[in-house]
């Protein structure tokens, strides 16, 4: 699988895990130069607080376009630390 946005594969991964129809890519397959740290989390019911990245490539950002379970509650422990996408960041085989 890949994950692309602005014409830049932002990770590509073999061993992506699907849950609720995203792909998370293990973390080891996401390309951190482009991504930054945000303030944003939310909450899901059965995974735990969700973290965020901002995706910023050439100058160009996509806020929270990126999240990550750090301390997924017990149903959800396969992804700790796995990065999904959304907000126009296109995830294709």
């Amino acid at each position: 699988m890949k994950a692309v946005w602005n014409n830049k594969v932002i990770a590509e991964s073999d061993n992506t895990i699907v849950v609720e129809g995203n792909h998370y890519f293990p973390p080891a397959d996401v390309n951190k130069e482009y991504f930054e740290e945000s303030d944003t989390s939310s909450t899901c019911p059965w995974k735990g607080k969700a973290s965020y990245y901002t995706i910023n490539i050439d100058g160009k950002i996509n806020e929270d376009a990126a999240w990550y379970y750090p301390q997924p509650k017990e149903a959800a422990a396969e992804i700790k630390n796995h990065v999904a996408f959304w907000k126009g960041v296109e995830v294709t085989e």
